[in-house]
Parts: structure tokens; sequence; C-alpha cells
């Protein structure tokens, strides 16, 4: 907290709205690692890798996950739980099916959860995108859409237990893929190809 006090823009905290339980709104906190104009620059809510956004610390403290501790904030007063849907900023929950939306708003949104561990190396498949935006909305959500299913229909403490356990693996080993190996019925998606395949089909804008 006092190297990023005396860094950057001098912010320890950054807060953005998103959408929890029951469709409440609520201020999602994290430790301030991008510039604090950064939603109205560049690709807005998507980050790219090696944003120039992100401030020198931001770098380390997003690839720990540590920019995600004042998240325990928003679980002690009731916003989040530790393990549940990744709360989504109103701008791109829009993009779920009406039967997504549905089913996340009756879950509390989580710390971690399905859609973190898949895309741990989220940034790789955007930078790599002709169009990050487009790619986000077009192929990243609608499968984060079925992943949030596929937690909804399977939720339990062993799911749980094993969620929160490979967190903490996919921060030590980015590109494992053990998570589809412990939960087989998962849905999958060839990132590398659907990138290929986006780039194909779009010119860039």
């Amino acid at each position: 907290m006092l190297i990023l006090r005396f860094t950057g823009e001098g912010e320890i905290f950054y807060t953005q709205t998103r959408i929890g339980k029951n469709g409440r709104n609520f201020g999602l906190l994290k430790f301030a690692t991008m510039l604090k104009n950064s939603p109205a620059i560049g690709t807005g809510d998507i980050t790219i890798k090696n944003d120039p956004r992100v401030l020198p610390l931001g770098h380390f403290l997003r690839k720990t996950k540590i920019n995600e501790i004042p998240q325990l904030i928003n679980i002690l007063v009731g916003d989040m739980s530790i393990v549940g849907p990744r709360p989504q900023t109103p701008k791109n929950f829009k993009y779920f099916t009406p039967k997504e939306k549905e089913v996340i708003l009756l879950m509390r949104p989580g710390l971690t959860g399905i859609g973190s561990i898949v895309f741990r190396d989220e940034e790789t498949y955007t930078s790599q995108a002709n169009d990050p935006i487009a790619f986000y909305d077009e192929v990243i959500q609608p499968y984060k859409g079925e992943l949030e299913l596929w937690y909804y229909e399977n939720k339990s403490l062993r799911v749980d237990a094993s969620l929160v356990f490979l967190t903490a693996w996919v921060i030590l080993f980015p590109k494992s893929q053990l998570v589809y190996r412990m939960f087989r019925s998962l849905p999958v998606k060839d990132m590398n190809e659907a990138v290929k395949n986006f780039n194909d089909g779009k010119l860039i804008k």
C-alpha cells in the first residue's frame, strides 16, 4: 500500500461498479493497478497483454492476483463470496444471454470462480485478436456465460474447494489445463483456434 501511495498516480484502491446478486450494484474493490481513467482510454474494460495503461507495480499485482485482496472487504460486507461467478460490469453483463443473466443473478459473485480460472491468461488471447473488444464480446463473453451455467448446475462444497485449489494452481502454472482434467463435463473451447478463426473472419476496425 505504501509503494502504491508513492508511485504511479498515488492511488491505493480502485473501485468499480459491478453487478451482484439479484442485480444489486456494488463497488468492487481492488488495489490500483491502472491509470485512473483507464476505462475511457484504449480498449476500455478489456485489458491486453503489456497494456500501456497498467502502472509499473500493477503488472506484478495483476499477475499474482494480489490486486484482488481488497475484495475480502466485499466478502465481509456480503457483496461477494469466496467462490462464485466473477462479478461483471454493467456493460459486459448485457452480453450474456437471458438464461445466463437469470442464473448468474441467483448467485453471489465470487472472489474466484470457474471463469477466473479458465481465463487466467485472458490478456494473451485479447492481445492476439485484431479487434480485442469485439473478440471479448463475441467469443470470450459467450464462453464465460457457458462456464457460469456449468458452475450453477454443478456447484457443491467439493467443486468450490476444488476451484479454490485451482485458483492457486493456475497462479503458479498459468498454462495448466488441470481444470479440464478435474472437471470432465466442463464446456471446452480452444481459445487459440478461436483467435485464429476470429482474425480470419473479421477485418481490423
